[in-house]
């Protein structure tokens, strides 16, 4: 199955190396030879949107389907140390954008904890820059897009401080590179100012002015009850010729991490929450006042499951033509492993709200489209066509289905028979091969 050209037939699939050379009627011989009788072939899941880069991550993800697992939100601190520690050890394939987030904090000579994306809420995330700290920001992304980022990731909500003008010039520098901007957004809710709506406004009339791409990550949760709203005003942006993409996964609750800007004082209004829906993933402790002062003042860096939406509002979304799937996976949350083989268990399978080719278009075609915009490299990733990448899912269309849960966040999903990787295969018969590591980087243009 191929959304782009629409083939949906029985075929025989050809890889030679890393590329698919023949999809034939006719019978091919090859050294190896997958039975895939009563499968269903199509190209590996996009996801650009994963936190988690470590192997336990990237094993889920594997029997989730994924073949690329991308770090564009918020991206890595520093993308050069980011690539080579993952070069020739990755299961799948792998990329980051530039992290205004981590080019503030370093303008500011705040340092982000080991291990995270994002710095403790203070300063460097609360105040506005200065002159002279906006042109340090700037001179960092340079250099990160130069060693190969795939674009600008902004976590506005992340950097409260950061103004108007200084978000205006982040897309400015991007539209200068041609790259993307990927961003979650200021704000979320209903309460003005602030408001969702508002915060999605602020970014496309963002990239309006200044005429970059923008990507707005997970609009199921920055949105929450005025999701349908926003996808109205990404259409309407659209419409009028702008370049606006967007996401969303297939799960009510979201997840950060608790001592981050994102909890600043009036938070429980603005996502119309307590603290009895925050969430400890490791031990399903819920919160009280005490205990979250405690965390959240604590300069480690600790995850906490947010209970901020409703399924039915999600379920209303996920079927929209402007919305792809990307799971915002880190361990810790059934996003990590279930996403993609939730969505043809439950929206494909079970509501019958998406058809099998559908949902294949949202976690392969069009996240691919979007890489477009960064490296040519994506006009080969997300298509079951002669000269694409040899990125291959094989799956049971009948028994494909996750098993994470809240109480068990990395149990593996289940129907995927064979996910091949570069020409590579890295599950076979439904199990993940050892020793194995063919994950390629994607890079941006600024990297020979």
């Amino acid at each position: 199955m191929d959304p782009e050209t629409g083939l949906d037939a029985p075929r025989n699939v050809g890889v030679n190396k890393k590329t698919i050379v023949r999809i034939s009627a006719d019978e091919l011989s090859g050294k190896q030879v997958l039975d895939a009788h009563g499968l269903v072939v199509s190209a590996g899941f996009i996801d650009l949107h994963q936190h988690g880069q470590d192997f336990d991550s990237q094993r889920v993800k594997a029997l989730d389907g994924v073949t690329t697992a991308l770090e564009m939100e918020i991206g890595k601190p520093d993308v050069e140390s980011f690539l080579k520690a993952k070069a020739g050890h990755s299961l799948i394939n792998y990329g980051t954008t530039a992290s205004h987030v981590a080019a503030r904090s370093l303008a500011f000579g705040t340092s982000i904890p080991e291990g995270s994306i994002l710095p403790k809420a203070g300063p460097a995330t609360d105040e506005h820059a200065t002159p002279q700290q906006l042109e340090k920001i700037e001179d960092r992304l340079r250099r990160e897009l130069d060693a190969g980022a795939l674009g600008i990731g902004m976590g506005i909500q992340y950097t409260p401080g950061a103004t108007r003008l200084e978000v205006i010039r982040m897309f400015r520098l991007a539209a200068q590179r041609r790259l993307p901007v990927y961003t979650h957004i200021r704000s979320a809710g209903r309460i003005e100012p602030g408001s969702s709506i508002e915060s999605i406004s602020e970014v496309i009339g963002a990239a309006a002015v200044t005429g970059a791409s923008l990507h707005i990550v997970h609009i199921n949760s920055s949105c929450a009850a005025d999701g349908l709203e926003c996808l109205a005003l990404v259409a309407g942006a659209r419409a009028r010729g702008l370049d606006v993409t967007t996401e969303a996964y297939p799960y009510e609750a979201g997840m950060t991490y608790i001592n981050s800007a994102l909890f600043n004082p009036g938070w429980q209004q603005k996502f119309d929450i307590s603290y009895q829906d925050l969430m400890m993933p490791e031990s399903g402790e819920r919160l009280t006042k005490e205990r979250f002062e405690e965390l959240h003042n604590s300069s480690q860096p600790r995850w906490v499951i947010m209970f901020s939406n409703k399924m039915e509002i999600v379920d209303a979304e996920i079927p929209n033509p402007l919305v792809m799937i990307a799971s915002d996976g880190d361990q810790g949350h059934p996003r990590n492993a279930g996403t993609f083989s939730r969505i043809l268990a439950r929206y494909v399978r079970s509501q019958g709200s998406l058809t099998l080719m559908d949902a294949l278009r949202k976690m392969s075609l069009m996240p691919a489209e979007c890489l477009e915009r960064s490296t040519p490299a994506g006009r080969k990733k997300g298509r079951l066509q002669e000269g694409a990448d040899a990125d291959i899912i094989v799956f049971d269309p009948q028994t494909i289905s996750d098993r994470s849960t809240y109480q068990k966040p990395m149990e593996p999903s289940v129907g995927v028979q064979y996910l091949v990787v570069g020409g590579t295969i890295v599950v076979r018969e439904g199990k993940v091969a050892s020793d194995v590591f063919p994950g390629e980087a994607l890079l941006g243009p600024g990297k020979p």
